[in-house]
This record gives C-alpha cells, sequence and structure tokens, in this order.
C-alpha cells in the first residue's frame, strides 16, 4: 500500500538563500527517501522564519502540528529534507512526542527512514543534530560580527541605517565584493548636508554655553526648523515630526560620528525567553544598548567631522555631571502608574494623548491646586503648522489645550501672572530659599561673559559669515518670544 507522507520544510533570510531553490532542493531529498514507500501529497514549508523560532510559533510548522489532530488529514507519515532545517536545539525532544502520540510518524534522510521512539540511538542521533544546528547558526552570527566590526575598525566602512542628522548618503564606488558588484550593489559613506550642518553645530554650541537640551528644543522648534522626522519623512513614517523633541536633541548630543569616525556595535540583538514559566515558547529578540566602552570605532576619521573630538567629548563629560552616573541609556522600569495607559484613542481628529509625570513639590511648599500626586493625566496637544507660544512642552505635537477632564495647567504666561499677582510663597524654616534681606551680598563680582565655543571642527567651513555672527543663532533668537532663552 502507498503511503501519503506531508512534506515539512523551512528556509530564513538568515540563510541568504532563494526560497524556490531552497524548497527544491529539500523537497527532492525528502521524494529519494520515500521513492520506493509513497509520495509527498501536502506540504507545510516555512518562508523567512529562523530555526531557532520553535515549531508551534512557525506558521506553517503549526499548523502541521494542529493537522496531527485531525484524524482526517489525509497523511499518515511525514517527511523533512534535512533535520537541521528542521530542529534547533532540544525542539526535536518537544515536538516527537507528539508524532508519537498521534501515530504520525517522521521519516528523515538521516536515520534513513522513520525514526522509532522506542531507540535510543535514534534519539541520540536528532539530539546531536539539534545541537549542530544550534552551533551552525551560533558560527555564522559570529563570523558575521566579526566582519563587520572590522570593516568598521579598519575600514571605516559604512555599514547600512538610516544616516545621522546632519549628514546625507552619497555614493562610494563599487562592492569589493565581486559577487556583490555584479549585483549592481555600490558602497555609500556620509557627507555632510549643507542645509543642516549648522544646526547640529547650534544644538553642541548652545549645550556647551549652559543651555539645557528642553530650551534647545523649544527654540529650534520656534525658529520653525525642521525636525530630524520632518526633514527627512521617507525614513521616518511612524513620526509626526511637528516640534523637536529632546529626545532628538539628546541623540544628536551623544552621537559620536559627528567627530568624523565611523562606530558600530551601539546596539545589539538579544535573545530573551518569552515566558520563563514555559521555556517551549523560545526566545523572542529585543535590541539592547551596548555599554560605550564597546562600542567598535573606526581607526581613521572617514568622513567630513561636524564638530571636532575634544568639543564631543567636553559634552559628553558635561553630560555626565549633569545626569551622574546614570548616563548610560540602560532599562528604566518606572514605578509610577499612568491612569489612563491601555485606554483607546481620543476621537478627535488630528489630536493625539500625551502624559507627563509631575515630580513632588520641594520640601515645605504646598502641592499645586488642582494637580494629582502620582501622573498629570491628559493633555490634548493639536497638530498646528505653528507651536503656539507659551508654556510648550517638547512632545511630538506642541499646542496644549484645554480638556474638561484634565488637570493639566493652561497657558504659561496666564500662570505667571497669577503667580506674580498672589505674591512669593510660604516657605519653611528648613527651606534653602530666604528673603532678599537675609541673604548674603554676593562678593564674587560681576558674571563672567558668556562663552564663546566653536564646535566646528578644524578646516570645516562653519555656519558664521565675515563679522563672526551666527545666522542661524540670530534666526532662533528674534524667533523667541522677548528674547527668552528658556530654561
Amino acid at each position: 500500500m502507498t503511503t501519503r507522507f506531508a512534506f515539512a520544510g523551512r528556509v530564513s533570510t538568515e540563510d541568504q538563500q532563494d526560497p524556490e531553490t531552497s524548497r527544491n532542493w529539500q523537497i527532492l531529498r525528502a521524494e529519494s527517501l520515500i521513492a520506493t514507500h509513497g509520495v509527498i501529497v501536502q506540504e507545510f514549508f516555512d518562508i523567512g522564519h529562523s530555526r531557532s523560532i520553535p515549531w508551534p510559533r512557525r506558521p506553517r510548522a503549526a499548523a502541521l502540528l494542529q493537522a496531527l489532530k485531525d484524524p482526517d488529514r489525509g497523511f499518515e507519515a511525514v517527511v523533512i529534507g534535512e533535520p537541521q532545517r528542521a530542529f534547533y536545539g532540544n525542539q526535536f525532544g518537544l515536538t516527537f512526542p507528539v508524532f508519537a502520540h498521534y501515530g504520525v510518524q517522521l521519516w528523515v534522510p538521516e536515520a534513513g527512514g522513520p525514526i522509532d521512539p522506542e531507540s535510543e540511538a535514534h534519539d541520540l542521533v536528532m539530539s546531536v543534530f539539534g545541537g549542530m544546528s544550534k552551533g551552525e547558526r551560533n558560527r555564522i552570527k559570529i563570523r558575521v560580527r566579526s566582519a563587520m566590526a572590522a570593516q568598521a575598525k579598519i575600514e571605516g566602512r559604512f555599514l547600512g541605517g538610516r544616516p545621522p542628522y546632519g549628514y546625507r548618503l552619497v555614493d562610494a564606488g563599487p562592492h569589493p565584493n565581486p559577487s556583490k558588484a555584479a549585483d549592481g550593489r555600490r558602497l555609500q559613506r556620509l557627507e555632510p548636508d549643507p542645509i543642516v550642518t549648522p544646526v547640529v553645530q547650534y544644538i553642541f554650541r548652545e549645550y556647551l554655553t549652559g543651555r539645557g537640551i528642553f530650551a534647545i528644543a523649544e527654540s529650534l522648534t520656534r525658529a520653525d526648523i525642521p525636525s530630524p522626522s520632518a526633514y527627512d519623512p521617507d525614513r521616518n513614517p511612524h513620526r509626526c515630526g511637528v516640534a523637536w523633541s529632546k529626545g532628538a536633541v539628546r541623540s544628536i548630543l551623544s552621537n559620536p560620528r559627528y567627530t568624523g569616525r565611523q562606530v558600530w556595535s551601539k546596539q545589539r540583538k538579544e535573545e530573551i525567553l518569552i515566558d520563563v514559566e514555559n521555556v517551549a515558547l523560545g526566545h523572542e529578540t529585543r535590541m539592547r544598548w551596548n555599554r560605550p566602552e564597546t562600542w567598535v570605532w573606526s581607526n581613521e576619521i572617514v568622513h567630513t567631522p561636524l564638530v571636532s573630538a575634544e568639543v564631543f567629548q567636553e559634552v559628553q563629560e558635561l553630560r555626565a555631571r549633569k545626569h551622574g552616573a546614570r548616563s548610560f541609556r540602560e532599562r528604566r522600569r518606572t514605578t509610577h502608574s499612568y491612569v489612563f495607559r491601555g485606554l483607546p484613542p481620543l476621537p478627535l481628529p488630528q489630536r493625539i494623548r500625551a502624559g507627563q509625570q509631575d515630580r513632588p513639590p520641594p520640601q515645605g511648599l504646598p502641592p499645586r491646586a488642582g494637580t494629582p500626586p502620582t501622573a498629570r493625566p491628559l493633555a490634548l496637544h493639536g497638530l498646528r503648522s505653528s507651536p503656539a507660544r507659551g508654556n510648550n512642552r517638547s512632545h511630538a505635537c506642541r499646542a496644549i489645550r484645554q480638556h474638561p477632564h484634565s488637570h493639566q495647567r493652561g497657558n504659561g504666561s496666564r500662570d505667571r501672572r497669577q503667580r506674580r499677582q498672589a505674591g512669593p510663597l510660604p516657605r519653611s524654616p528648613g527651606s534653602r530659599h530666604r528673603p532678599e534681606a537675609d541673604r548674603p551680598l554676593d562678593r564674587r563680582g560681576p558674571s563672567p561673559p558668556r562663552r564663546s565655543t566653536s564646535p566646528v571642527a578644524p578646516g570645516h567651513q562653519g555656519p558664521w559669515d565675515d563679522e563672526g555672527r551666527d545666522p542661524l543663532h540670530d534666526q532662533i533668537t528674534r524667533a523667541s518670544p522677548r528674547g527668552h532663552r528658556g530654561r
């Protein structure tokens, strides 16, 4: 009697293979194994799924496991083309008992036929193939990462991704790999973008003079200077781009590629358990930040720097002093609950919901009226072409409107007028603030003049004119209300 077989196979993007070619050679091996025993009547072939993903999480493999439960499944056995493709690590030990439970044979070319559930030799062989599959994947990862680290460090090659704000990608010649060059692939390198290069230099210069990230973001928004997501919307379709955020300014200040060196391995892929109580579900991939001391820097300057290495190092030291020991971008688990988390989007067009944690008032000061102690619940931000001035926040959308169910305070100018009319707040005996009459005289003399630090790298044309003025700074100053420089 002819046995009806179902074919199970897999190909992933990690293997850099043509899915059709991979399917053909796997099914050819399977057909040669069962040529005298039966024919293949169904196929379960996964495309684009890593071997490390367990069978229940592969779409076609999961459909095969589901079909095993059906008595009218239409096949009596399952055949695979290569065990390393089908099983990874301990997946065979977690999957084969399901086949044995429903009485479905599993045929493997390396076993010369069906796997015997009672054979210790078959179990040992399949375990070895699972270990080989895991070792092969790990070797591929090590080789690729080592090669990319050498390309970044020794050759200074641009290894992909979006260019930093202030740069653009230009052609750097044919690809050194002959096969890739035959496919038309070419190398790319970074080149300063003359439109937004002065903005990057302005951010570094203003931060060194003592301005905070929030104030810099506010000044750029008031001057109608497009944010990185607004300047390059094709690479940022997930952002609205109506204003500068503090995160954008912080990313620019911490990006070492502005010094002219190529930097790689700032992030890594890390596999973590989906459920620690159910290890059989496998892992999922998450992006994690590497420690700065593990980043791979190019030995030479490979593209035009926008700031000097000395200025960049001075900015990092200033950021470290401001933020203390937590200057590294690590995971932070919040201890505060946001009361509107998980709610559906607001049914208002052109509006998004944003919240901001309220810090407790200093010791001795009463809490602000109408403000909940844990969270400032709701603010409706309108998408406007020109952000409203006043108590603006550096969120994605700027214009804040009062909501009937919100404790969000309104216009900043109105708040300041009310505070001036109310007079100074009472201070506790332990407060650091003292009345003017009780304060000691300041014998340090007048404040020193504002430092003029040029962050432009040597040999690079800066944004200043012939008289030493910065047109970008003048534009932003004129856009600020009453010359206000922010916090």
